[in-house]
């Protein structure tokens, strides 16, 4: 979601597409953790072009590396062409697609909601039901906290919008591959995942 003064326009949809049918890939980037690297990978989506949906970058388990999480418009660009480029930066290591369908993906969003005495109950019973923190108390407003799916978010969003969103602010997106199911344990290695 994107928040415009006090209007939300709906920005993604489940299956990977926002509500213009633009299609998204997500990619997991494994980079140096260096100072300049992420400017560098933004310099080249700027440079050629490519417009970058959503993007969040943390340090791994180990210090010496960053992941980075973009979420990728394909209509101004091939999946083939992106990591092509990417792959020319000195100090990206590895690069997945992530398949939507076969990963767990999260993000956070922080609200701040106008409430009255009449509405709040509703506002927080509607926070309990997904799982939404309230963060901050005012006599007229309440900030809530939600992590989860970018679905959920997308639902959340829709309903508290009735109460009236005074400011409202999304993460990029984060995702790993879900896990294998089928196997014995015997398969399960130890040691740093990278």
């Amino acid at each position: 979601m994107t928040s415009f003064g006090t209007s939300v326009i709906p920005m993604s949809m489940p299956g990977g597409k926002n509500t213009s049918g633009v299609s998204h890939h997500v990619l997991s980037v494994l980079v140096e953790n260096k100072a300049g690297v992420l400017a560098r990978v933004a310099q080249l989506f700027s440079r050629r072009g490519y417009n970058i949906y959503s993007l969040a970058v943390a340090p791994t388990d180990d210090e010496n590396f960053s992941r980075l999480t973009v979420v990728v418009d394909l209509e101004s660009a091939t999946l083939e062409q992106i990591t092509k480029q990417l792959h020319k930066l000195i100090n990206v290591i590895k690069i997945t697609e992530i398949n939507p369908l076969e990963a767990v993906q999260q993000e956070l969003l922080l609200a701040i909601v106008s409430t009255d005495a009449q509405s709040r109950s509703q506002i927080l019973e509607l926070a309990d039901i997904f799982g939404a923190k309230v963060l901050d108390v005012g006599l007229e407003r309440l900030t809530l906290a939600l992590a989860d799916s970018p679905e959920k978010l997308d639902d959340f969003t829709e309903l508290i919008k009735g109460f009236g969103i005074v400011e409202i602010q999304r993460t990029g997106r984060v995702a790993l591959a879900k896990l294998s199911r089928s196997g014995s344990r015997s398969g399960i290695t130890k040691g740093k995942a990278s």
